[in-house]
């Protein structure tokens, strides 16, 4: 994902791509050439995100977003990203008058981030820097005292300061008793807000550089005989930056969608943007150099300017830890941002519909709910008829919307919400009759027999077998891990029918009676002491021919099809630990939410449970606009399971002596946390570990060679 969700800003952003290409090469940033500023301002972009009347485009500030983001890839020298952001402030204090030149590009501008002139009465004086751009500027938005002033070159002496940044220049700004008009005051303007939007998008057009330059190095850059991004380390080095780029994309997106929103609301989203874009940057900015190695520390190369820039922007930004603590503030005061899907207004005639059939599901007792839910697809509504409602994304939303606004659960389905698209797409018309209605009825329960002592992540070698038998099979081996075992009445079980054949191929998908002859069930205990999983052995358990799903030896890919939907599944369900509001829970019991140094740690955590939440919903947006949510599953998987555990660890580190003991689910929230801690190591392992799935992002998704 770039930060736009549209068709439409996949566009503009592919067309300021194009105008990059061709008009700001390797030596256009060196150089620090702007020539290429008269083409740029004839495309409209210095004004798109202001209104018709004041000379721009009719966009809004995302749009702009878009647009920097992609000027930020190229690393743009010159006005562009200073101009944009004084015109936007000035914009939204209604200072119209002020924008003069600016939407056209006759005339630019500069922002001052720090410092503040001083005022007294209509004068104003001092020394504001470092300004980005002050070089270059015509105009200059700069801090004083609790407001901004806006003045002309003329009004002061811009100062030249040695810039990181080589490609675009800062400066000091020094004002000398300059007497100010009223309406040059700005006042009940968030300029800061304004600048971690579109500062936060040039940080992540140079992550996204970054990442692809890394990604392309490493493709081709051969060490030992091989690519270098055959190897796990670098594998993992990118797949990281990939994910620090789509948190720093969705939190940069949300602070622009926030600006219009009430004070707190707008506070939390530009809080979390000015904390992961620009760290983003820098981290890639590392990791490509990191990537290219030697090559890569060299004034000749690129990599030191998309480092220098990044750092540069960081600093302009502010220090992350006052970001943090201000989001930590918030979310103690127990400010959240909603994660609802707002939906057009042509989508009201769906959702009266929806909601006059739920109402009539609410009003039925719950037997006869349950049945009406299977037989009408309201438990899985995505899939075909008669087992789902053929919903498209759009109609996905409104049914959960309204189940939830009306107090409908739909069943439980737990393990069967993994098995029931794979007997869709797999099942004979006699195992989707026998089986799908009471599964989504909730009478039928399933267990999942899949991972083995000796093959976990690595699913395929799987060393369970089955051979033929008189109508049917038989099936011996030992699965592990098999949560609901002792409850199930069937297991979904892959085995080897073909040993002969290649890892992939001569595996089958069965459906096992687990009540029948030669299953052992062993519950298997965890370091919690609880025994949620089981060890499930299989001794020459037979299973009809009736009850193989798809063709003999191709299980792999009805497999595979169960595991995407585990994957989806546990992206928001599997939560073993604590999560944020229980440990915003404990540090208020220990009287330490108060503390700057756990200030800190709760706001790096809020942080990072917002960009995970960002990240689904924004994947859902994506799918109602018609466009690719891309890596969103694997990476939200990552993030949000690597994220219970901090959170967990954090809390755990917080009950000081307190932590030596451990105590039950149901004890107070202080005795439960060593439990949980304890409970959250599987969550980086179940569904696939962390590991296998940086490797799956960066095969599958940047491309990088596979492994032998």
């Amino acid at each position: 994902m770039a930060i736009g969700l549209t068709e439409e800003h996949e566009a503009l952003a592919a067309s300021v791509r194009g105008f990059a290409e061709r008009n700001i090469t390797s030596r256009t940033v060196r150089d620090a050439d702007t020539g290429f500023w008269p083409a740029l301002a004839a495309q409209g972009l210095p004004g798109l995100h202001l209104p018709e009347g004041a000379g721009g485009q009719g966009f809004g500030l995302l749009e702009q977003a878009v647009a920097v983001e992609e000027l930020g890839r190229a690393l743009a020298p010159g006005p562009y990203t200073p101009t944009v952001l004084a015109s936007a402030i000035l914009h939204a204090a209604g200072a119209e008058k002020l924008l003069q030149g600016l939407a056209d590009g006759s005339r630019k501008a500069a922002v001052g981030l720090s410092g503040s002139l001083d005022v007294d009465g209509s004068t104003v004086s001092g020394t504001v820097q470092p300004v980005l751009g002050a070089p270059l500027a015509d105009l200059f938005l700069l801090p004083a005292g609790d407001r901004w002033v806006v003045l002309e070159r003329d009004d002061v002496t811009p100062g030249p300061l040695e810039s990181l940044d080589i490609t675009r220049p800062v400066g000091s700004v020094t004002v000398d008793g300059v007497a100010v008009a009223d309406e040059r005051f700005l006042s009940e303007v968030d300029a800061h807000a304004f600048a971690v939007v579109l500062l936060g998008a040039e940080a992540c057009g140079v992550a996204g550089r970054a990442l692809d330059d890394a990604v392309g190095y490493a493709k081709l850059r051969e060490q030992f005989g091989r690519p270098i991004g055959q190897f796990q380390g670098v594998k993992h080095k990118c797949a990281r930056m990939l994910i620090a780029v789509e948190r720093a994309r969705a939190a940069v997106w949300d602070a622009a969608r926030a600006l219009d929103e009430p004070e707190e609301q707008r506070a939390y989203a530009v809080g979390v943007a000015a904390t992961l874009a620009a760290d983003a940057a820098v981290l890639c900015a590392e990791g490509n150099i990191q990537v290219h190695g030697g090559i890569g520390y060299t004034y000749e190369h690129d990599a030191h300017l998309l480092y220098r820039r990044a750092l540069t922007l960081r600093a302009l930004l502010g220090r992350a830890s006052k970001h943090r603590a201000d989001v930590a503030a918030l979310a103690v005061a127990g400010v959240r941002r909603p994660m609802s899907v707002e939906l057009a207004e042509d989508a009201e005639p769906l959702r009266e519909e929806i909601r006059a059939r739920v109402a009539e599901l609410a009003a039925m007792e719950p037997l006869e709910q349950r049945a009406a839910m299977a037989d009408g697809g309201w438990v899985t509504p995505h899939l075909p008829e008669p087992w789902g409602r053929g919903a498209g994304p759009l109609e996905q939303v409104v049914v959960q919307q309204e189940l939830k606004a009306a107090g409908v659960r739909p069943v439980p389905l737990m393990i069967a919400a993994w098995v029931v698209p794979s007997l869709v797409q797999y099942g004979t018309p006699e195992q989707q009759e026998r089986f799908l209605p009471p599964t989504l009825r909730g009478e039928t329960v399933w267990c999942q027999l899949f991972s083995e002592p000796g093959a976990g992540s690595d699913l395929a070698g799987l060393r369970t077998r089955a051979e033929r038998a008189e109508g049917g099979w038989t099936i011996t081996g030992q699965k592990i891990w098999t949560s609901l075992a002792r409850d199930a009445h069937w297991g979904i079980c892959i085995a080897r029918t073909s040993p002969d054949r290649p890892k992939h191929d001569g595996i089958t998908y069965f459906l096992v009676d687990m009540s029948s002859p030669g299953i052992d069930i062993r519950p298997l205990r965890e370091c919690t002491g609880d025994a949620v999983f089981n060890e499930v052995f299989l001794d020459g358990v037979f299973v009809p021919d009736d009850l193989v799903v798809g063709p003999v030896d191709a299980g792999w890919r009805v497999a595979r099809n169960t595991l995407a939907n585990e994957r989806v599944g546990l992206t928001s369900t599997f939560q073993l630990g604590g999560d944020l509001p229980k440990l915003l829970d404990l540090a208020a019991e220990l009287g330490l939410d108060g503390d700057p140094v756990v200030r800190d740690g709760l706001g790096r955590l809020a942080c990072d449970e917002h960009a995970f939440a960002l990240l689904g919903l924004r994947a859902t947006l994506k799918q109602l606009s018609g466009t690719d949510p891309g890596a969103t599953a694997n990476v939200r998987k990552l993030v949000a399971m690597e994220h219970g555990q901090q959170v967990t660890e954090f809390g755990f580190t917080l009950l000081g002596e307190g932590g030596a003991l451990t105590g039950g689910w149901n004890e107070p929230l202080r005795a439960r946390w060593t439990r949980y801690l304890l409970a959250s190591r599987a969550m980086t392992i179940g569904g696939g570990t962390t590991e296998v799935n940086l490797n799956v992002i960066g095969e599958r998704i940047l491309g990088l060679p596979r492994d032998p």
